[in-house]
């Protein structure tokens, strides 16, 4: 791992990395043998791969890896976060549009963050505020005004389609429903929801 490592580190430049092998400092975040450990300033989570004796690792795998985990749990769409959004490894966002002025607001961020570890790797869980103005496409892009809010739908941007929750209350169960219907590959079935915009790229919600 130690080249697969350095050649990960020169290939995403924009993070910082760095190597340590005194004692002191693992046991300061409890580790006890050779990891790969993501520490994220934000939301101050520490993610650990721990590196077994036999196990083998690639600069894919561990690209992989660090891709997933930068991320919060339940990352606000912006300028900035767009960029990670979509370089990340995983195609599928799974999208809660909602005013953070509103009065359930905190509820229901709170209810997103608890479920998206259960769906790492797999899905993207983002936040769209619908307060903002420069969102309003995305509202538009799901056919959505912002009375029609809070609304959670869920974006692939390999194959560009799109789909909303139908249940007209977010609840654990009908988030979760929503998740694996489309981890079945049941949503793909479906028809997209109508946008009322002509036009958008995938680099962009």
């Amino acid at each position: 791992g130690f080249q697969e490592f350095l050649s990960v580190a020169s290939r995403l430049q924009t993070l910082p990395f760095a190597l340590c092998s005194e004692p002191e400092v693992w046991q300061l975040y409890n580790i006890t043998g050779d990891t790969v450990s993501i520490f994220r300033q934000t939301d101050s989570h520490q993610e650990n791969l721990q590196l077994q004796e036999r196990m083998k690792i690639d600069s894919d795998g561990l690209t992989r890896f660090i891709r997933t985990n930068e991320l919060y749990y339940l990352t606000e769409y912006n300028d900035m976060t767009a960029v990670g959004l979509f370089s990340s490894p995983v195609r599928a966002h799974l999208l809660l549009l909602a005013d953070k002025r509103s009065a359930g607001f905190a509820q229901l961020r709170e209810l997103l963050r608890a479920l998206a570890p259960q769906y790492r790797g797999q899905l993207l869980f983002v936040l769209i505020d619908g307060a903002v103005s420069s969102n309003r496409r995305s509202l538009e892009y799901f056919g959505l005004k912002s009375h029609d809010l809070p609304a959670v739908g869920l974006y692939d941007t390999q194959t560009d389609r799109k789909w909303l929750m139908q249940a007209q209350e977010v609840t654990t169960e009908h988030v979760q429903e929503f998740c694996y219907s489309y981890l079945r590959g049941d949503l793909q079935e479906q028809n997209d929801p109508p946008t009322s915009a002509a036009t958008h790229s995938k680099s962009e919600l």
